[in-house]
């Protein structure tokens, strides 16, 4: 039986930092992404793929609100799904033709997701994911007022709105999941899901905020058993004293050792904190598996144990 990996994509596998930020740069990024996972299929892995949506919802968050005197402007919730869309389109398309290219004849789907977050988690309290455009302070306070955000100042750069960060707890497409993942490569949970609340009638409502892509990674790799969590970045190897003198890359992390890391502050939060941190839930809720931290381009690498951040719970 294949082994079951759930690769989670960082920005840097949608989007180049050297190149304009457009759709059509993005797309030639995409497409050499896409030659990586198409090598995961050859080798013969059942991939299920996650990816985030940061400056991609950030740009359509933007667009909107500048638009506003000529076209309402969308809820933060509607404009996650419309990254979703259009990133999960370049994905589906490029990937498609990267595995017809290697003779593989396999459907790719983008399956539009929601994930359920809990209206009592503390990170609604205390918002602190910038979203969209700058702001002066005047201006804040009028939208503070009118519209109930959430705004702080950021670095210095003026005031923008601020979302909280929740724990996703349920896909609700996860049945669907399932079903096609052994016949299909399903892109999913894109940009950490659409965060919806479940209320009491059972219905789902859409909220603003943001969803880690690593924690919904995870959560999807503990609901279809995965076999490995994969979360793919810029680097190698995840490392201790990052940029300095006495830098040490790591090869391996049981969830002791990750766990002291992470209260000795040796990972930039927003940054590699969250990856470490989705690594140990997952080995922590399956003990005998693995959580694997490398870059795109030593994906296959990592998963035969030559390189890559391998996390264990032992």
């Amino acid at each position: 039986m294949a082994e079951k990996i759930v690769v989670a994509l960082g920005g840097n596998a949608l989007q180049s930092g050297k190149s304009e930020p457009t759709a059509e740069a993005q797309l030639a990024v995409v497409k050499e992404t896409c030659e990586r996972l198409a090598d995961l299929s050859e080798k013969g892995y059942e991939i299920v793929v996650v990816h985030g949506n940061g400056p991609q919802v950030g740009r359509i968050l933007l667009a909107s609100e500048t638009a506003k005197d000529v076209t309402p402007a969308m809820p933060f919730d509607v404009c996650g799904a419309m990254s979703q869309g259009y990133i999960g389109y370049h994905l589906q398309q490029a990937l498609k033709f990267a595995l017809a290219n290697r003779g593989i004849n396999m459907p790719v789907v983008t399956l539009l997701t929601q994930m359920v977050v809990d209206q009592n988690d503390p990170a609604f309290q205390n918002p602190t994911k910038p979203i969209g455009a700058f702001y002066s302070e005047e201006e804040a306070k009028q939208l503070a007022e009118t519209k109930g955000f959430t705004m702080k100042e950021d670095a210095g750069r003026g005031w923008r709105r601020v979302v909280a960060s929740p724990i996703p707890t349920e896909i609700v497409e996860l049945d669907s999941v399932l079903k096609l993942m052994d016949t299909t490569v399903v892109i999913t949970c894109g940009g950490g899901g659409i965060p919806v609340l479940r209320k009491e009638n059972g219905d789902l409502e859409g909220t603003a905020a943001v969803i880690d892509k690593d924690f919904a990674a995870e959560l999807l790799a503990e609901k279809v058993e995965a076999d490995a969590l994969m979360i793919l970045t810029e680097v190698e190897k995840v490392a201790i004293n990052f940029n300095k003198p006495d830098q040490e890359d790591l090869a391996h992390m049981t969830y002791a050792e990750a766990e002291k890391h992470c209260a000795d502050g040796q990972f930039a939060p927003g940054s590699m904190l969250p990856k470490v941190m989705a690594a140990m839930k997952f080995v922590k809720a399956n003990p005998g598996k693995k959580a694997i931290i490398t870059s795109l381009a030593k994906a296959i690498d990592a998963l035969e144990g030559k390189t890559g951040t391998v996390v264990t719970f032992e």
